[in-house]
């Protein structure tokens, strides 16, 4: 029994191995045939645990700096997901069409529970380097995973039947089948609506202002934060050409944004380079002590705010603290996030000049793939993603931010910007390619031309849900071939 653990544990470490920021994405091809095999009828949980928890604690390393707690209940609780997925699916030689719909649940599920979900280290991020990246247009990041996960297994059953020399029978027509709706998928993802280019274009400077990684907010003055991105943005010349200035999430923090200093600083630099700034701005909501907004703003250069769109998705135990009265009766360090941020109610959108509208996914949102297709449904003609990785040592978050803005980019087929204070800031194209890109820490302005596109992916038209459905449906199926199956050769073998 030990040497499948082994084998399971191995198979994680593969699939962690194909995230960034190592990104070798053949890995998680290779990791989920390792861990098919493994799987033969026996300690099915604990096998399906220990696949789980090694690909949750490498791939989500970047938790022990901020939460040494919730690192250990992620690896445990993501675990127990896949030791329960593990436990969904058909035995026997069934599992090799099972267990690629039994995980894909089971990741759906973690992708949106618990606290809203915590989609990263996922096997769509991991393959967004590779040929099967274009798979997103079609069914976003449900139909990558089962696609990788599936993959995997066929791998797995050749291997099998090579092995073992037996001739194909039901469960392996499953499997074939599968291996055909792979097939149709990836020749989808070519062949799919991408979007298309409307002919216009947006010259957009994004601003870094540069700054050590690992900080916390307590720790650092936002007046700095702020007058690093003034200093950066100083370095822009005046240029009629130029259309945006995008900066960084939340490096603006103040009581009352419209009667700040900040305000009068961006005014005057939309001002000066006569175009509008798209900037990010944490500010306390008047008469609720203890709580804030987390927003992107459009500043017009004559000093007005001419659209906003407050943060949806905030990130739990970093913008607010779930059961902050439970936690702090525990003694939870909970002081740690002093203002609980109010989620937004409006569109994904920020409204430009000469009615250009543009998509807006702040930070952590860039993750939930829904956001991003919100926005683009509600005509957005770009994606921008302010965000703010400078807590985070190391690059694995970051890293994995400009990996899920790519996917974002295909699945939706529009051009995204993103901005972040201390890196990565980027330019990513409607096909997920990253033209820009800065590096850690520095400060810098990268200035793009960025295409303003129209039309609908499959993927921006139907979402995840038909095809979550479709996977639920698929593993109900086969369970039932499974049981008649074994009810019809169970009367052969007794007698």
């Amino acid at each position: 029994m030990r040497a499948p653990l082994g084998v399971a544990l191995v198979a994680g470490l593969a699939v962690a191995f194909s995230l960034p920021p190592w990104g070798w994405w053949p890995l998680s091809i290779v990791g989920c045939a390792l861990y098919v095999a493994a799987q033969d009828g026996h300690q099915r949980f604990r096998r399906g645990f220990v696949f789980g928890a090694a690909w949750t604690y490498v791939g989500m390393a970047w938790m022990w700096q901020l939460t040494i707690p919730g690192y250990l209940f992620a690896g445990v609780f993501f675990g127990a997901l896949h030791g329960a997925a593990a436990g969904l699916a058909p035995t026997g030689r069934w599992r090799f069409a099972g267990f690629p719909l039994a995980h894909t649940l089971v990741e759906a599920i973690r992708f949106s529970f618990p606290f809203g979900g915590i989609p990263l280290a996922s096997l769509g991020i991991a393959q967004v380097a590779g040929p099967l990246a274009p798979v997103a247009r079609v069914g976003g990041v449900i139909a990558l995973t089962w696609l990788t996960l599936q993959l995997g297994s066929l791998l797995a059953t050749a291997v099998t039947v090579a092995r073992t020399g037996r001739s194909l029978d039901v469960a392996h027509v499953a499997t074939a089948i599968a291996a055909g709706v792979c097939v149709l998928l990836v020749a989808a993802g070519y062949v799919g609506p991408r979007g298309s280019d409307t002919g216009e274009r947006l010259d957009v400077a994004a601003v870094q202002g540069g700054g050590e990684q690992g900080t916390r907010a307590a720790d650092t003055s936002s007046a700095l934060v702020t007058q690093a991105h003034v200093d950066a943005t100083k370095t822009i010349a005046p240029d009629e050409s130029l259309d945006l200035v995008l900066w960084p999430e939340n490096v603006i923090d103040t009581e009352d944004f419209a009667a700040s200093w900040q305000l009068t600083e961006v005014a005057a630099q939309a001002q000066r380079l006569g175009v509008p700034f798209a900037v990010g701005v944490t500010e306390d909501v008047a008469g609720q002590p203890g709580r804030i907004t987390n927003a992107q703003v459009v500043v017009s250069p004559e000093g007005d705010v001419t659209s906003r769109y407050d943060k949806v998705r905030r990130v739990p135990f970093g913008e607010y603290v779930p059961m902050r009265g439970l936690l702090e009766s525990l003694g939870a360090p909970v002081d740690q996030v002093a203002s609980d941020a109010i989620a937004g109610t409006t569109p994904a959108v920020l409204d430009l000049p000469d009615d250009h509208r543009a998509a807006v996914v702040i930070s952590w949102e860039v993750f939930f793939a829904g956001r991003a297709r919100e926005g683009v449904k509600e005509g957005g003609e770009l994606i921008l993603n302010p965000t703010n990785g400078s807590s985070y040592t190391g690059t694995i978050v970051q890293t994995q931010q400009v990996a899920s803005s790519r996917l974002r980019a295909i699945e939706t087929g529009r051009w995204v910007l993103q901005a972040a204070p201390t890196g990565f800031t980027a330019v990513i194209d409607a096909d997920g390619d990253v033209l820009m890109r800065s590096g850690v820490s520095e400060r810098t302005v990268l200035r793009a031309e960025i295409e303003l596109r129209d039309g609908r992916t499959w993927y921006v038209r139907l979402g995840e849900r038909p095809w979550i459905a479709v996977v639920a449906l698929c593993l109900v199926a086969l369970h039932v071939a499974a049981r008649r199956r074994a009810q019809v050769t169970e009367p052969s073998t007794t007698s």
